[in-house]
This record gives C-alpha cells, sequence and structure tokens, in this order.
C-alpha cells in the first residue's frame, strides 16, 4: 500500500465520518461533524499502522493495535452515556462512535462498498427510524414544561388534571411568583402525543405554555 493509497483511505474515512457526525450536529447531539471524523480517520490510521507495523518487524499479531481500538471507542462511548434525573440518555451517540470506529476499520481495510454501505444504513436508522420513533410516539422524552399565567388559584388544579388525564408523572413540580405573574415548572417523561396534547390542553386556558427538551445534548 502506498502513501498515496494511505491518503486515499483515510480521505474516504474524514468524508463518511463528517456524514455521519453532519446529521449528528443538525439535530443538536453530541459527537457530531469532527467527532465523527476524528473517530473514523484515526480508526483507519491505526488499522493501517498496526498492519504497517506487523510487517516491518514480522509480527503476525497484525490486529493487536486494532483490536484496541474498540476498548478506545468504548471508553469514548462510555462517556458520551449520561444518567439525568432518573433517565440513562446517550446510548444512541455511544454506539453510533462505535460503529464510525468500524467503518474507518473498513476503510483502512480495502472495503470501501461495505463502508459506505454501513454508513448508508446508519443514516437511514438515523434519519428515517428516528422520524418514525416520533411520528408514531415510540419515544418518550424528558420535558420541562413552564406555565406563565396572571393567577395560579385555578391552574394548579386544572393542570394536575390534564396530567392526570394522560397519565403523565411530573416531578420538579414548582410555583414561582414573579411581579403580577406566576410561573409554574414541571419535569415530565413523555411522548409527542403526550405533550402536544398537554399543550393543547393548556391553551385552552389561557396562559402561556412553553416545553423544551431536557435532553437537548443527549441521545
Amino acid at each position: 500500500m502506498t502513501n498515496n493509497d494511505i491518503i486515499a483511505r483515510l480521505l474516504l474515512a474524514a468524508v463518511l465520518g463528517a456524514v455521519v457526525g453532519l446529521e449528528r450536529d443538525l439535530r443538536r447531539k453530541p459527537a457530531g461533524l469532527r467527532t465523527a471524523m476524528f473517530i473514523c480517520m484515526g480508526s483507519a490510521l491505526f488499522t493501517i499502522v498496526s498492519s504497517k507495523i506487523a510487517i516491518a518487524v514480522g509480527d503476525t499479531g497484525a490486529t493487536r493495535i486494532a483490536s484496541n481500538i474498540v476498548q478506545g471507542i468504548g471508553f469514548l462511548g462510555a462517556g458520551a452515556i449520561v444518567r439525568d434525573r432518573g433517565n440513562v440518555a446517550g446510548l444512541t451517540t455511544a454506539a453510533s462512535m462505535w460503529a464510525m470506529a468500524a467503518v474507518g476499520m473498513a476503510v483502512a481495510g480495502g472495503l470501501f462498498k461495505v463502508a459506505i454501505f454501513v454508513v448508508g444504513c446508519l443514516l437511514f436508522a438515523l434519519v428515517v427510524l428516528g422520524w418514525v420513533e416520533d411520528r408514531l410516539n415510540l419515544k418518550a422524552r424528558m420535558m420541562m414544561f413552564r406555565i406563565t399565567a396572571a393567577d395560579a388559584k385555578d391552574l394548579l388544579p386544572r393542570t394536575q388534571e390534564i396530567l392526570q388525564e394522560y397519565r403523565v408523572k411530573p416531578s420538579h413540580f414548582q410555583t414561582t411568583r414573579l411581579e403580577d405573574r406566576v410561573v409554574v415548572e414541571f419535569d415530565a417523561d413523555v411522548s409527542h402525543y403526550q405533550e402536544q396534547s398537554i399543550l393543547r390542553e393548556l391553551d385552552k386556558l389561557h396562559v402561556r405554555s412553553e416545553v423544551m427538551p431536557l435532553d437537548a445534548r443527549k441521545e
């Protein structure tokens, strides 16, 4: 393998990593474009170097360095997995990092079509299946609801009724009075359907309601 061949493989690994990383960036997830590029290209380089060193020294264990890539990526993936408010998040990000390392190793081994096919499968899972999960409400997310109203007298009982109606258990429920208005905040693990239904019911109370994900940097 010439130096030009090595550079070409590293460039391909970087491009494939960037493609998946771009999707992560667009969805505001960790392990974005640069991280995915580094993982994929670094894995490819380690695999190539492992083979070159083995040939140079006559070592039959050409896969020794490459095999340790899996363990190293495992440590990076573990750092992406977090536990917050009772929920575990970041598993998808950790899995994508692990898969990108495998793609880099495949490119280094000359399995170009296989690497491209795997990236296509990853994008299908992240984009298409992710969309299906959202549309079919297959995945719940921890969201923070904020309700602003002039008076909390009727608001609190009705909010509790709405949550019970949609079988949502709130946590960190708190009420704050700010001058001439009252702000009610709570966290809840809800599906897309539950989130939209709760907001619809709150709108009927003529209050200002907001919702934001607590796991914006997770998955």
